[in-house]
């Protein structure tokens, strides 16, 4: 389901000329040189996952996408999960200041956020070292 219109995807439009500056990339030698984000133009969302993200870890669809509006935002490929298809992992946080961890692919332009839950004591701890 594509939620267009709604919460955090109504301000990507408005916000879409912005949001490379707002993004931190953390890079590792396996990291792919160019912003994965780069050309998005909202977020897209498979029923499933909206709830199993909600029933397993309490957290919203809408919650999930305020994380890529936020500051910063500490984005690295997943190799270990890229058979397929290119997946990545973010660390944010949302407007509450939750912490929280996003697997995501990019499809069409569009972000597919496949899960997010709360980020571990050693993942809060790499994120709070990019604010420094």
């Amino acid at each position: 389901m594509e939620c267009s219109g709604l919460s955090a995807s109504s301000l990507l439009a408005s916000a879409r000329r912005d949001f490379h500056w707002r993004i931190c990339l953390a890079y590792t030698d396996r990291v792919r040189p160019n912003d994965p984000l780069d050309g998005c133009v909202g977020f897209d969302w498979d029923d499933g996952n909206v709830e199993k993200n909600w029933e397993l870890h309490r957290v919203t669809f809408w919650e999930a996408e305020e994380v890529f509006f936020n500051e910063p935002l500490v984005v690295r490929t997943d190799r270990q999960h890229s058979q397929t298809e290119p997946r990545f992992l973010a660390l944010g946080q949302s407007d509450a200041g939750r912490l929280l961890f996003i697997s995501f692919t990019v499809r069409h332009s569009l972000i597919r956020i496949i899960s997010v839950r709360d980020m571990n004591r050693r993942e809060a701890r790499a994120y709070e070292r990019t604010k420094a």
